[in-house]
């Protein structure tokens, strides 16, 4: 597990922030992040006040990277990439988390290294990490101004044969009570643009390859807008699945033969298949990873228990 949690003893009282910042090389504001986790602990129980004298026996719980040894595609001594596959979180989520992409970057490149954007844990394709912090800031700058272009490739349930366009502004839901969906289209979100393109149609798993560009960043932005034009991505176990498939998928109660049969696939059939940008140079990057050979992990449409329009 890369959280880790070790004993120390400090012999003179000392400022909670000050002694993280000496111990680890932290800056005050890596200290004060550390502290505000309830990562310092006196007498078993975490410390609030960052600027509270300590002294005695304390524990400290962080991150200690635990690599699996998964290969770099790309990297220069700036940033990073990886072949993220599905099913694994991008940053641990709890202190339980076993592993996550972060083991690899922090690994790689030590205690100051981070993913620069977003991949669902389901999403698979290629995850761009800095090296450092001057680089991380100038990466996450460069999303937010849209700097960085994506695509996606993505397994849609039914027939496509025409390029489209979806715009449609996305809310963040509050209210799971009735609808597993975190977020939904609505006029009071935010805008949204995503352009498509299908690529081939596999009529014996009625599903078509379709490359996805968004133009902005919404969360799960390529998910909603499939799913709102009633071509869900398939394997999605909240979009495009029944409330109770939903439901189940997120109490982890789904096992794998339902997830299978009820979502379309065993896995979100959706791939982050290239990155372009400028950081000095101009890079562009396609993933490695055959997505089409991912088709196999598609449920045959005769032996699959639903279809759009009897979704939520």
């Amino acid at each position: 597990m890369p959280f880790v949690k070790e004993k120390y003893h400090v012999s003179t009282p000392t400022p909670a922030f000050l002694f993280v910042m000496q111990h680890f090389h932290y800056t005050q504001g890596q200290a004060q992040r550390l502290l505000g986790k309830g990562r310092l602990l006196v007498n078993g129980k975490s410390l609030e006040n960052s600027g509270a004298l300590i002294q005695g026996d304390i524990e400290i719980v962080y991150f200690q990277p635990r690599s699996r040894g998964r290969a770099v595609l790309f990297q220069t001594p700036d940033f990073m990439i990886f072949e993220k596959p599905s099913g694994i979180l991008v940053h641990p989520n709890t202190m339980a988390t076993e592993y996550s992409m972060l083991d690899e970057i922090r690994a790689l490149s030590g205690e100051h290294a981070n993913a620069v954007h977003r991949i669902d844990m389901e999403t698979s394709g290629l995850l761009l990490a800095s090296k450092h912090k001057d680089a991380e800031r100038f990466l996450k700058n460069a999303f937010e101004i849209k700097t960085i272009r994506k695509s996606y490739l993505a397994w849609v349930e039914g027939a496509l044969t025409e390029c489209f366009t979806v715009e449609a502004p996305l809310l963040k839901s509050n209210d799971y009570s009735q609808c597993k969906h975190k977020v939904t289209v609505d006029d009071r979100g935010k805008s949204a643009h995503t352009d498509f393109v299908p690529l081939e149609y596999h009529a014996g798993r009625d599903t078509t390859l379709v490359a996805c560009y968004p133009t902005t960043g919404r969360t799960h932005q390529i998910r909603v807008h499939l799913f709102h034009m009633k071509h869900p991505i398939l394997g999605d176990p909240i979009y495009g699945s029944t409330f109770e498939t939903s439901d189940a998928y997120l109490e982890g109660r789904l096992s794998a033969k339902n997830r299978l049969t009820e979502t379309g696939a065993s896995r979100l059939m959706l791939h982050a298949h290239t990155l372009a940008f400028r950081y000095g140079a101009d890079y562009f990057i396609e993933s490695q990873i055959d997505f089409k050979q991912e088709m196999e992990n598609i449920c045959p449409k005769v032996k699959r228990s639903f279809n759009t329009a009897s979704t939520q």
